[in-house]
């Protein structure tokens, strides 16, 4: 009976330590995958494309709510209908859960953006307050008119129930109203019911890793303490938009009234302000010292602390809705957040026009081995700059924003690794690791990499690898602070060569590929549509086919016995994309946006969301090799005579040689197509 007990106490330890709301300790980095209407750069299958890229730096990517929302424009998921229909803007359930798969097996978490705060009714007739039923496993779920707030827009809702002998209920809102969408009453058991069956079916069904928690101001922390310590999420985080630190705190200590364990993370609002605050003006870096949840007399908090410094609600939107947006200095405001404890989280638009230094910032975090519980201090503060220094596992990394010149520690105990515009890194001595000054990557010419050695050891040089294998003492030597060029693509690894042993060896990914002006040509499958256009536009907001509906008058040709419409796109620059969506005119069915598009793509319409738009699947690996590269032999000996072709695997052109034994040399190994023969470059 005592072993029993024992067990059974182990048990409940082990369900306490999973709901927690946010692992201690944790090294990751988390990505906004998605801004105000990145309906084409947040496509499900657009971010899965990126998986191998982002599963390098980030260990979670938090996208946008999932759910059919029932609507025929483009919305960003803010107001869910069905909560078990996983059809929206950003593409079909079958995409989505390929997209979570994909990361998932890449060591990376995705983050659902959780609405239940209020929720969209279908709206038949007019009605307020009509959910759809919806059924899962044999179990029907639904939320009912007595399950919103009695006073759910300051009365209105009310007010319009009453007159149609419609009874909602009698509990007022705990938390803030907001008059756009149904408030739920969470005090009501067939809520609670509802949003737990639905929180487990995110977790174990879709497989999402987390949640982060829409408008936690509207109702009471105490349901999310509810709900996450009934479902269990690894990650949790809530969106309590407060920039009073003491106030974020409280919300954190309420989620604890269900079982007395801290049951979410939240959103460092304050720690965003005080960046925003320093960072838009001029000479005002003090302004960091206002801190956050991440650093200011917060203790363990820090673990709670999810740091930003912007996201889809500060972003500027544009004219009209500029929001509250940081207007410069952004490369240095996510340079101190990636430098401090808490859990930072990366704004796409940034990650997209930042990539080389945000990558650079990261894997200096992670050599240091800063984690969300890191300690960390103030070393001096002023107008000019100011330098922040957090204790690693590995070592310490300093941090100076503004003057570069303003604080410069003792170079006997820090080498520096990292600048950019009003920021630079300093990494401890003792990390005893190479360093290099490009991060992973393709490029497009060959470049210098600088290489440099932090290391406790003085005149410590570095040797390295361009192969992929380890370097050792008698490997390929560089100085500290020398250049090496890469002019292929290559795997190098570098190690620091003190007192004759290779330690803190660094692996990077460079991959050079040229860019070659060429076309793109989009086809899709004949639908039997009575008409087909093509609206398309590039990444510059350019029409490429004039105004809606765009073009008409298609043409096609039959490709595998199937009948495909077709048009071509020139690509002038290796950051040119466009986007198009398929439709039968205008005022009539169309599909979501689709994109962007930079080379040839086949696709072909794949069902409609209960609102009628069209989703596309893409059937390029069906198509594309079939249209001209079918049928290939493995040959590496064969020399042919005369011009040889040079394309990628995948068809993409590479190059134009004088013959078929020239046209292997400066290859990279892999699998490539020359004149129509598939040849392994060895």
């Amino acid at each position: 009976m005592k072993r029993l007990a024992l067990i059974l106490l182990g048990v409940v330890l082990t369900l306490n330590a999973y709901s927690q709301g946010w692992p201690a300790n944790f090294k990751g980095v988390m990505l906004q995958g998605f801004y105000w209407n990145s309906y084409v750069d947040s496509q499900w299958s657009n971010l899965e494309k990126q998986s191998d890229e982002l599963s390098k730096f980030f260990a979670l990517v938090w996208v946008p709510q999932s759910g059919d929302c029932h609507e025929t424009n483009n919305v960003m998921g803010y107001g869910p209908v069905y909560w078990y229909t996983h059809n929206s803007s950003f593409g079909t359930e079958a995409q989505l859960r390929s997209m979570i798969k994909a990361f998932k097996a890449k060591g990376v978490g995705v983050i659902e953006d959780v609405v239940i705060n209020h929720r969209n009714n279908i709206g038949n007739d007019g009605s307020w307050v009509d959910f759809p039923a919806e059924t899962y496993k044999g179990v029907k779920y639904q939320l009912l008119p007595t399950d919103i707030c009695a006073n759910d827009d300051r009365g209105k809702t009310k007010t319009w129930a009453t007159s149609k002998g419609i009874k909602i209920s009698s509990t007022n809102d705990e938390g803030e109203d907001w008059d756009g969408m149904r408030d739920l009453d969470h005090t009501s058991a067939n809520v609670q019911n509802n949003v737990k069956a639905y929180l487990k079916f995110l977790l174990s069904d879709l497989g999402y890793s987390g949640f982060r928690y829409d408008m936690t101001k509207g109702y009471a922390a105490y349901y999310t303490g509810m709900y996450n310590a009934t479902v269990n999420p690894t990650y949790s985080v809530g969106e309590y938009w407060d920039g009073n630190v003491n106030v974020l705190k409280t919300w954190l200590e309420e989620t604890k009234r269900y079982n007395g364990t801290i049951q979410s993370a939240t959103f460092d609002f304050a720690i965003r302000y005080s960046v925003r605050d320093a960072v838009n003006a001029t000479n005002q870096w003090q302004n960091l010292g206002k801190g956050g949840l991440c650093n200011t007399n917060s203790g363990a908090y820090a673990r709670y602390a999810v740091t930003f410094v912007e996201n889809h609600d500060t972003e500027n939107r544009g004219p009209g809705a500029e929001q509250d947006p940081i207007k410069q200095n952004i490369a240095a405001a996510n340079a101190f957040i990636i430098a401090m404890p808490g859990t930072p989280c990366v704004f796409y638009k940034h990650w997209k026009e930042y990539k080389q230094e945000i990558k650079q910032m990261i894997l200096a975090r992670n050599i240091a081995g800063i984690t969300n519980t890191s300690s960390s201090s103030n070393l001096r503060s002023n107008s000019s700059y100011y330098a922040q220094r957090t204790v690693g596992s590995n070592a310490s990394l300093i941090a100076v924003l503004g003057s570069s010149t303003g604080y410069v520690p003792e170079s006997s105990q820090y080498t520096k690794i990292l600048s950019g515009t009003n920021y630079t890194y300093y990494l401890e001595r003792k990390a005893e690791t190479a360093w290099a000054s490009v991060p992973d990557g393709t490029y497009e010419k060959a470049f210098n990499v600088t290489l440099t050695a932090v290391s406790a050891t003085n005149g410590a040089t570095l040797v390295y690898t361009t192969n992929g294998s380890n370097p050792t003492a008698s490997s390929s030597k560089v100085a500290s602070g020398g250049s090496i060029n890469i002019s292929n693509s290559c795997t190098l690894k570098v190690g620091v060569l003190a007192g004759g042993a290779v330690k803190g060896i660094i692996t990077r990914e460079y991959t050079i590929k040229a860019f070659e002006p060429h076309t793109a040509t989009v086809y899709v499958k004949d639908p039997s549509w009575d008409a087909m256009y093509f609206y398309a536009w590039d990444v510059n907001g350019t029409n490429l086919n004039g105004v809606w509906p765009g073009k008409t008058g298609i043409e096609s040709k039959t490709i595998k016995g199937q009948k495909f419409f077709y048009q071509t796109f020139d690509i002038k620059a290796s950051n040119y994309t466009f986007n198009i969506i398929f439709n039968q005119g205008s005022g009539k069915p169309q599909t979501t946006d689709i994109g962007p598009i930079s080379e040839d793509v086949y696709y072909e319409i794949a069902g409609k969301d209960a609102a009628g738009k069209f989703f596309v699947k893409d059937i390029t690996a069906d198509y594309k090799q079939g249209d001209g590269v079918e049928d290939l032999r493995v040959d590496n000996t064969k020399q042919q005579s005369g011009p040889a072709m040079v394309y990628s695997i995948d068809g993409r052109f590479v190059k134009k040689a004088a013959d078929a034994k020239s046209a292997r040399e400066g290859l990279a190994p892999g699998i490539y197509i020359i004149n129509r023969e598939k040849v392994i470059v060895r």
